[in-house]
């Protein structure tokens, strides 16, 4: 079985910062893609920013320009920086991660964190 556990989350005033984590652990032999989602009330879940082993990464183009994903593959870690950030960007944002164990590839979530922007 495998964990994500997402951590950074918080109340930010609009054009602050912030910077989600989110660990991998568990009965794993390769992380592929990991990624971020998120979740606003009312909304579908929907892809932030996706990084593959590779280090490529792709992102939404809400967010592009102010949002940057990295990945500590050593780790099994990975970042979300965000920066400039809006009130529209409050939401649960969600890890991601696509695994490789002992029974095969299976896709994982954590279990999300609040990031509110807010006066």
């Amino acid at each position: 079985q495998v964990q994500l556990v997402e951590s950074g989350g918080g109340l930010v005033q609009p054009g602050g910062s912030l910077r989600l984590s989110c660990a991998a652990s568990g009965s794993i032999f390769s992380i592929y893609a990991m990624g971020w989602y998120r979740q606003a009330p009312g909304k579908q879940r929907e892809l932030v920013a996706v990084i593959t082993s590779g280090g490529s990464t792709n992102y939404a183009d809400s967010v592009k320009g102010r949002f940057t994903i990295s990945r500590d593959n050593a780790k099994n870690m990975v970042y979300l920086q965000m920066n400039s950030l809006k009130p529209e960007d409050t939401a649960v944002y969600y890890c991601n991660a696509d695994v490789e164990g002992p029974h095969g590839l299976s896709d994982y979530w954590g279990q999300g964190t609040q990031v509110t922007v807010s006066s």
